[in-house]
């Protein structure tokens, strides 16, 4: 084909041998003209190249070569005389700026990335992610000055240096429209091929139907379909496609690039100056169901969450305002997220109970609530005791709560006691998961009596004569432990639901089944009145109940499932060689009857590897392991 367009081009310029010109150019082949880039032209999408780009749209997001046509193309392979002419001249301006050399800008000069790189202040690596780089942009508009005198330090700063990196985005809404993103349906891996149109609307069918409704009935997917969530935000679809992978038994063969993709997405914006709401949900959605990622996922969501004012939804609320809705729904969904992956892990939590979260009676009278709302301030309400009992009696594991701090146990149990009374009855079934609201609330109650009573034989020696005000809180915490397992295997609707609740309900399994046989190994049935065989049965039948759900092999209720096998074997074999040791050996160590009074047990107390000391904190990390391997 080239030597034809030559010969072409010889015979217009000279013409034949009977010197017509004129009929040698009539039959001049030109080539034709090429409307798209060789990486558009290869995926068959439509190739867009804005004014002032010196690439299409595609190339310069994904970091890829933009060769416009072969023409061009066939001179960057062949090289151009007068390129060595240019690179000298560059290199020698460079020097006169006292700028860095000519190579180090990269050798990629037709890729047209450097100039926008620049303006972003990003910098695209060969894998599509990016990076941030050092830029000092001042805002050319003089924004008017605000009469009040009290307003935030660093708006002082930023008012005298105009530094656009100094700037608060509090006053953006967070609304899709606000961080423009061309062609987003075209340009996310599913047009790319990576997970098939129908495979994905499979997995985003899956999620709407279920899981999306265990999360609080659906407040975080707006979007009616799987196109308008693609022309929103690329890290929400890829968020709800890893997800629904994950919890699917049946679609789960597009996990991995569903993860890979989510996380490019969630590198790539973590640098980024403006948000959406739509990217706040992505980060929730992954932190409640991803182990590995919770923790990042939940921060990063309060970040942004925070830079763009959605803490000062509800005080807007309260002073009449009545376009907060959303965002005031958003913070709440917020909470219960830090809350989730904070106090269970003993660790702070980063929101704090302020003005916005005690006034959550005001936003459930809102006429734009649905039932979903009333959920997510059921769950708010719940952690706002649990986070008041933790500021009290810290995390440190090593500490006890004395005996004058026992009475406050009580006060908290009070309290629990009345949130169950006054949420239970106003959660009514959901059509999509039957009676799990309320029987989600019946679960959360056992769970924080447990994690409440619990605190009494923190840092307490097995061999320590217990107090009653101890021993009661003990058994309060016991008895609570073995309700959490019972619901989970004797409850339909709960049991039909692991497969698709989020990450913390299978804390709250690993949590109870790890106390139990705790307590049973190193606290003996004397003390307690808890029968090692009868935390046997209960434990069995959770293994078995976490072995039968139905989603993919990744999911965390078969490494809750493993492990706890791996324990029970443990357990058992513990048990067995301390009643031969029992036999043998005499009476040697003095434990507690009911009554209070002092005896002698033969069986010396036993207890599990460092690794299990701390409960709630590393229980479900010991389950988890490394969820996406191979």
């Amino acid at each position: 084909m080239k030597r034809r367009f030559v010969d072409a081009e010889s015979e217009r310029r000279f013409g034949d041998s009977n010197g017509d010109v004129g009929d040698a150019r009539k039959d001049v082949q030109r080539p034709p003209r090429i409307r798209a880039c060789a990486e558009c032209k290869r995926h068959k999408i439509k190739c867009e190249v804005q004014e002032g780009r010196a690439g299409c749209a595609r190339c310069l997001r994904y970091g890829h070569r933009c060769v416009m046509s072969h023409i061009s193309y066939r001179a960057y392979e062949n090289g151009d005389e007068k390129i060595p002419q240019l690179q000298e001249a560059v290199s020698e301006l460079l020097r006169h700026n006292g700028l860095p050399a000519l190579s180090t800008f990269g050798s990629d000069p037709y890729s047209g990335r450097n100039s926008e790189l620049l303006h972003d202040g990003l910098q695209r690596t060969p894998e599509g992610t990016t990076i941030p780089k050092m830029t000092m942009t001042r805002d050319n508009s003089q924004e008017p000055e605000g009469p009040d005198l009290h307003s935030a330090p660093m708006h002082s700063l930023y008012e005298l240096t105009r530094l656009r990196n100094l700037r608060s985005n509090a006053n953006i809404n967070g609304n899709s429209g606000d961080k423009q993103k061309a062609n987003l349906l075209e340009e996310d891996f599913i047009s790319r091929g990576s997970v098939s149109l129908i495979e994905a609307e499979k997995l985003f069918a899956f999620y709407s139907c279920t899981m999306n409704h265990f999360l609080w009935g659906g407040v975080t997917l707006v979007h009616p379909d799987l196109n308008s969530v693609r022309r929103s935000s690329p890290i929400l679809c890829a968020a709800i496609l890893t997800v629904a992978a994950l919890n699917s038994a049946d679609l789960s063969g597009a996990l991995n690039t569903c993860y890979n993709e989510f996380l490019t997405q969630f590198i790539n914006m973590t640098f980024d100056r403006y948000h959406t709401l739509d990217e706040i949900r992505a980060l929730c959605i992954g932190a409640f169901w991803l182990s590995g990622l919770s923790w990042t996922l939940s921060g990063q969501a309060i970040r942004i969450a925070t830079e763009i004012g959605l803490h000062l939804s509800m005080p807007k609320i309260l002073r009449g305002a009545t376009d907060q809705y959303e965002r005031a729904q958003l913070w709440y969904l917020l909470y219960v997220c830090d809350h989730h992956f904070s106090i269970a892990y003993g660790r702070p939590p980063v929101i704090q109970d302020d003005a916005a979260i005690l006034h959550y009676q005001r936003f459930l009278q809102l006429p734009s609530i649905c039932p979903g709302d009333t959920r997510i301030i059921c769950q708010v309400s719940l952690f706002m005791i649990l986070t008041k009992a933790y500021h009290r009696f810290g995390s440190d594991m090593e500490f006890p709560v004395s005996e004058q701090d026992l009475s406050e146990i009580r006060v908290y149990n009070v309290e629990v006691d009345q949130w169950r009374l006054n949420w239970q009855p106003r959660l009514p079934n959901n059509e999509m998961c039957a009676s799990y609201p309320s029987k989600g609330v019946v679960l959360h109650y056992h769970y924080a009596k447990l994690q409440l009573n619990s605190l009494a034989l923190r840092a307490i020696s097995p061999c320590t004569t217990l107090s009653m005000d101890r021993r009661e809180s003990a058994l309060v915490a016991i008895s609570s432990a073995m309700a959490v397992l019972m619901n989970v295997f004797d409850e339909p609707d709960l049991r039909n639901a692991l497969f698709g609740v989020p990450l913390f309900t299978n804390t709250l399994v690993a949590f109870s089944s790890v106390f139990l046989m705790k307590v049973a190994a190193n606290w003996r049935s004397a003390a307690l009145n808890i029968d090692p065989q009868h935390v046997k049965t209960l434990i069995e039948k959770v293994i078995d109940t976490m072995a039968a759900v139905r989603a993919s092999p990744n999911h965390i209720a078969r490494y809750v499932a493993n492990g706890l096998r791996r324990m029970l074997q443990r357990f058992e074999t513990s048990e067995k060689r301390e009643a031969r040791v029992g036999e043998k050996a005499g009476p040697t160590q003095q434990l507690v009857t009911p009554n209070g009074s002092a005896y002698d047990d033969p069986i010396t107390t036993w207890s599990f590897e460092e690794h299990w000391y701390n409960f709630p904190a590393t229980t479900l990390d010991y389950f988890s392991m490394n969820e996406f391997q191979g």
